[in-house]
């Protein structure tokens, strides 16, 4: 399957997982989104098989900027989307990998500071699970 990957199906993954992560960092209101940034990427560096692979690469053609939750968000949720379709389509046991992937992160992320995490943050994370099929 990794041949069969494009190099626009792997910036679509990537933007999709690391995307995640910074939706999580973007809804954190707490002024500490380095530390959820760190902890979601070091989840998302653990993953194995082809998701594992393709997220091992450095992600520089990643492009996750925006004025504003809502702006990430319009390129984040629908990659999240196209990456459970591209997966599904070839693999799907590394679309169920991807998705494990990607929450896992999203958890690590979420779960830096003590307590629940504040509303908006657990919103967020509501979101990300409902596109990825796992809320």
């Amino acid at each position: 399957m990794t041949k069969t990957l494009t190099a626009q199906d792997k910036l679509t993954l990537r933007t999709a997982a690391y995307g995640a992560v910074t939706l999580i960092c973007a809804a954190d209101a707490t002024g500490k989104p380095h530390k959820s940034a760190t902890e979601g990427s070091i989840a998302l560096s653990s993953a194995t098989g082809l998701v594992g692979h393709v997220l091992a690469e450095y992600p520089k053609d990643v492009e996750l900027s925006g004025r504003s939750v809502a702006a990430i968000a319009d390129r984040v949720l629908p990659a999240l989307t196209a990456a459970i379709d591209l997966l599904g389509k070839h693999d799907p046991a590394e679309a169920d990998n991807f998705r494990s992937t990607v929450t896992v992160a999203v958890e690590a992320a979420a779960r830096t500071h003590q307590g629940a995490p504040s509303p908006a943050v657990a919103e967020m994370i509501r979101k990300i699970t409902a596109v990825l099929g796992t809320a």
